[in-house]
């Protein structure tokens, strides 16, 4: 059978993710590596809605071990303006990896389906990484299916984040600046 990793933000995004790659015909497992996700008590939080989701959807979850927030840090210092680039590149990177461990088909992520994440260059990323590595990646604009994602988990009362997950995004989502 097809199998897709999908390397998951949040389980608000994820929700209609799982939905539309098992439509797609694909077996489907979730990945957590979210190294950006600060501080490490909204990790948390963040990771046990994903626990509670992929229990009440029967999915399979792979937690990677650890916290890398240090090497988050390390790839983003200096480049706070461009970080996203680097952010994708390290959780795509480790979902790429996952993927061919484990032998999936292929892999994507659940940021597609938001709209506030740059879908060009999360694609270019992926597409990079799938040459790098060997492994297939698919680029789906899940965008206009946002709202159904939050339909399907609003009932099951899941931990829903106020900003994309790092410490300068939650800083731009609480004081109203733009880090430039």
């Amino acid at each position: 059978m097809k199998s897709v990793l999908i390397h998951c933000c949040c389980a608000h995004c994820t929700a209609y993710t799982i939905n539309y790659w098992r439509q797609q015909g694909y077996e489907v497992t979730a990945l957590w590596y979210n190294p950006n996700i600060h501080p490490y008590t909204e990790h948390q939080q963040r990771l046990e809605a994903m626990r509670s989701l992929a229990k009440q959807m029967d999915f399979p979850l792979i937690i990677a071990k650890g916290y890398d927030v240090i090497d988050y840090f390390r790839k983003i210092v200096g480049h706070e303006v461009g970080r996203c680039r680097y952010c994708f590149w390290l959780r795509l990177k480790k979902t790429a990896e996952t993927a061919i461990k484990y032998d999936f088909s292929a892999f994507t992520t659940s940021l597609f389906i938001s709209p506030h994440q740059e879908h060009d260059l999360l694609r270019k990323t992926g597409n990079e990484l799938a040459e790098e590595i060997g492994i297939q990646f698919f680029y789906t604009d899940l965008r206009k299916y946002y709202s159904d994602s939050r339909r399907i988990t609003k009932p099951l009362n899941l931990y829903r984040q106020q900003y994309c997950g790092c410490l300068y995004s939650e800083w731009e989502r609480y004081t109203d600046v733009k880090i430039e």
